[in-house]
């Protein structure tokens, strides 16, 4: 079974910037596409950004409004999240995603594998 790792989660004051990783514990898992997720409490999972591992083509909605920034190391099949300027509406457990897929997708249930998730709390 693959295992997606999350690190880097922890409490930080708004405003500041904190930086999210993501290791798969297989290399050869046959993934094409990564992802992060987040959740806050009685909220649906949310989509952050995506990226593409082989040519590092990212994907982010709208909303994030560009304070946050995913990118890879295909070597050691990680993804990472850096999210700036935060605030607390960013406060959530961020979930890493991987899929077999090529296509950058917004759907959670696009992906295949996920990670048990790392918590982001941000303070006033």
């Amino acid at each position: 079974q693959v295992q997606l790792v999350e690190s880097g989660g922890g409490l930080v004051q708004a405003g500041e910037s904190l930086r999210l990783s993501c290791t798969a514990s297989r290399r050869d898992f046959g993934v094409n596409s990564m992802a992060w997720f987040r959740q806050a409490p009685g909220k649906e999972r949310e989509f952050v950004a995506a990226i593409r591992l082989r040519d590092g083509t990212t994907h982010y909605p709208d909303d994030v409004k560009g304070r946050f920034s995913i990118s890879r190391d295909i070597t050691k099949y990680a993804t990472y999240l850096r999210g700036d300027d935060l605030n607390s509406e960013d406060t959530a457990v961020y979930f890493c995603a991987a899929s077999r897929g090529v296509v950058l997708r917004r759907e959670p249930d696009s992906y295949d594998y996920w990670g048990q998730g790392t918590q982001v709390t941000v303070s006033s």
